[in-house]
């Protein structure tokens, strides 16, 4: 074994009768262990809410969303859209017809975008899982419905059970002119709701109709704002996203669900290594502990380090010796640190003991998601970092004044 390394493990676990400065040590290393414990826990838990947000979004976002690279809607009755269409690869084929308009119910008004679905958007098995309140019902016995989004329902007040008032939207027509009266200038149907669904803000105010009831609407016999496509299970979408790229040309943007929805991985990643930095800030303040800890032990081992000199030892050993001490701590503290934070992650996933404070459709406990891998060489990598920085601090103060202590002695 190394004779520093020996050395440094014999002071760190001495025998003899506790010290202060074995306590200070021992306070070190709980700091790094509570240190690398929060690591863990917390990147366990954005995990988790990026698993829990991201299931949310695939619920009703499709894997595949072609739009076109110019303008706002475009022909879907082309060859090689039609060749899509009939992909046996593909689970459910949309075309969608999107546009903002102004929602009435009775005397109350919203700005909210109206998305028209063909019967392919019903294939998709998860939607009901984002309903509140009714059903994912768009057609029923030849007559048309609409599926409405939590924000627009909270501000409208909406009563999908009530079949006396519907709502109304209103769309610009076309040929809209200098009117009198500018509701002229508007086209407006009639529409009962038949459920409610809750996702996330950026969903919350999009009425969903069928396709034929927005086209009526926006008067658009033909075009559509955008294609969604789903693949059966065991496909690479990925690589299916390159294919249609590739098939379609440069007239038209494919874009998987990440792309879809860049500023929502944008926000999570943001806020995932904020409170990472934070955490980071509140660890070093901890790991440079050990540096307070060492310089004690270096007064206190005044004469170890000179008898030590006398029988040979060259500075550089000297300097090894509290160099592996601290990084003993922080070692000590990281693993432990490590353990004691995937035991919290399981207990909470398991009995989901800590809640957020209020009950929600989706969660009312923090989740925890596991990335064993990606999560403790991260927190390996930070701790060995600043622990590698601090125990070089501490070593080069061991030597410094060792020919006084020879001196003295």
């Amino acid at each position: 074994m190394n004779t520093a390394i020996y050395i440094a493990k014999r002071y760190l676990f001495s025998k003899k009768q506790t010290h202060a400065i074995n306590i200070i040590s021992g306070i070190s290393m709980l700091g790094v262990l509570v240190g690398s414990a929060a690591l863990i826990i917390i990147l366990s838990v954005f995990n988790g809410f990026e698993q829990v947000i991201l299931s949310l979004y695939s619920n009703f976002t499709p894997q595949i969303k072609i739009e076109p690279a110019q303008g706002k809607r475009f022909d879907p009755n082309a060859l090689h859209f039609h060749e899509l269409s009939h992909d046996k690869r593909v689970l459910s084929y949309t075309q969608v017809l999107q546009e903002k308009v102004l929602i009435r119910y009775g005397d109350r008004p919203f700005i909210g975008t109206i998305m028209g679905v063909s019967d392919g958007f019903l294939k998709n098995t998860h939607l009901d899982s984002t309903i509140t309140w009714g059903s994912f019902t768009l057609k029923e016995k030849g007559r048309y419905y609409a599926v409405i989004g939590s924000t627009i329902q909270g501000s409208l007040g909406v009563n999908i059970k009530s079949e006396e008032l519907p709502l109304q939207v209103y769309s610009p027509r076309r040929t809209a002119g200098n009117s009198n009266d500018p509701m002229n200038d508007f086209v407006f149907r009639s529409i009962f709701p038949s459920g409610v669904f809750a996702i996330q803000q950026d969903f919350d105010n999009i009425i969903i109709t069928p396709i034929e009831f927005t086209r009526d609407l926006l008067g658009e016999p033909l075009e559509v704002s955008a294609i969604e496509i789903n693949y059966k299970p065991g496909n690479d979408v990925d690589k299916i996203r390159e294919e249609v790229q590739e098939t379609i040309g440069d007239k038209y943007v494919v874009k998987n669900r990440r792309e879809q929805n860049t500023e929502l991985y944008k926000t999570i990643n943001y806020e995932r290594w904020s409170i990472f930095m934070i955490l980071v800030f509140v660890l070093i303040i901890a790991i440079f502990n050990i540096i307070g800890s060492l310089t004690m032990l270096v007064m206190d081992k005044r004469k170890d380090i000179a008898i030590l000199t006398s029988l040979g030892a060259n500075k550089r050993l000297i300097q090894g010796i509290f160099f592996f001490e601290g990084m003993m701590i922080s070692a000590i503290g990281c693993v432990a640190g490590i353990v004691i934070g995937y035991i919290v992650c399981f207990i909470q996933k398991e009995f989901s003991l800590i809640k957020m404070g209020a009950k929600l459709s989706v969660l009312d406990a923090y989740p925890v998601e596991y990335d064993f891998v990606n999560n403790i060489a991260l927190v390996i990598f930070t701790v060995g970092l600043i622990s590698v920085i601090a125990s070089g601090i501490s070593s080069r103060l061991s030597i410094k004044g060792l020919d006084d202590i020879k001196q003295e002695l």
